[in-house]
């Protein structure tokens, strides 16, 4: 099970990226393998669920814009897939291609060195800077008591 929760964690990372850091980081591969779509990328909607509280009874939150995209590699067989937030095809196939690579034993560490950590660097600075940003908007509230 511990291959199925780096896949996940491969995986969300590459559908937070942005794509432009994405694609950079796919640049810097130099020339890729070649792949075939299984599925080329297509605009969908997901339901989104949220839970009252974070703990309570689960809801329907409303639908969200997805793509997703499958690919497979053309000299080892193994499928990718990527599923990303919004209407990006190029989002949907370079997540999707990745996955497949990283799947691919002579990829794995090039991939994960060019690729996943430093995407996983900036978004891990991203939700820094957002705490640091709502830590300073935090207000205290206080409750004096009146004399007698």
């Amino acid at each position: 099970m511990e291959d199925r929760a780096e896949r996940q964690a491969w995986m969300g990372i590459l559908a937070k990226a942005e794509l432009a850091a994405l694609e950079g980081c796919v640049a810097r591969l130099g020339d890729l393998p070649g792949y075939v779509f299984l599925r080329s990328p297509e605009i969908g909607l997901a339901m989104v669920r949220g839970r009252a509280g974070g703990v309570g009874d689960a809801f329907n939150l409303g639908e969200m814009t997805l793509t997703r995209c499958v690919v497979r590699l053309e000299e080892a067989g193994t499928a990718g897939f990527g599923y990303v937030r919004g209407r990006s095809h190029r989002h949907a196939e370079l997540a999707a291609l990745c996955d497949a690579l990283l799947q691919y034993e002579q990829w794995y560490s090039r991939v994960m060195k060019a690729v996943i950590e430093p995407l996983q660097r900036r978004l891990q600075q991203s939700v820094e800077h957002q705490q640091r940003q709502t830590a300073a908007t935090q207000v205290e509230f206080f409750t004096m008591l009146r004399g007698e």
